[in-house]
């Protein structure tokens, strides 16, 4: 019981006279909130990525989406109403890879493949995604720089694959 919470919770208890029993059992929930956070994670961190994903690029495939412009601003060299969408079923497809277990690999692949070009209009398009260079974010900078926190989970949930392999079989 080494851990900082703990010794926090012994600093209480001798400071301020908490009885051993209450410090035993804040150490109790404590470790069972972070065992509960533990098991499902991972799980929920893979779901909601997948989620955003399908949810996204389904936006794109049914010409609903706000970041359809930067798109095709970004990539002018192909028509819009063709990128746009194929960008968008590419999109799902990363999404029901990580929905469905057996094809994580393949959806983190494709994950990694798209990734580079959501970065692109930090460099083609800096009026778009700044409102100071380089520090200053539009709410379109804002939406490029989110793609750090997507790409964090995708290590994540990607670090897992051959656990989960290793306990199903």
């Amino acid at each position: 019981m080494s851990d900082p919470f703990t010794a926090l919770v012994r600093r209480l208890e001798s400071t301020l006279g908490v009885p051993a029993e209450t410090v035993r059992r804040v150490e109790a929930v404590d470790r069972s909130i972070a065992n509960w956070m533990g098991r499902w994670g991972l799980p929920t961190l893979r779901i909601a990525l997948g989620i955003v994903f399908v949810w996204f690029g389904g936006l794109k495939v049914f010409g609903v989406s706000p970041a359809a412009e930067l798109v095709a601003a970004t990539v002018y060299v192909v028509p819009p109403e063709l990128f746009v969408p194929i960008l968008g079923v590419w999109e799902v497809l990363i999404g029901i890879c990580l929905l469905y277990r057996p094809l994580i690999r393949l959806g983190i692949l494709l994950l990694f493949l798209q990734m580079p070009g959501t970065f692109l209009p930090l460099v083609l398009l800096p009026e778009v995604a700044f409102t100071t260079i380089p520090y200053g974010l539009t709410v379109e900078g804002q939406y490029i720089i989110k793609n750090l926190v997507i790409i964090g989970a995708a290590l994540v949930v990607g670090s897992t694959v051959r656990e989960e392999r290793t306990q199903s079989e």
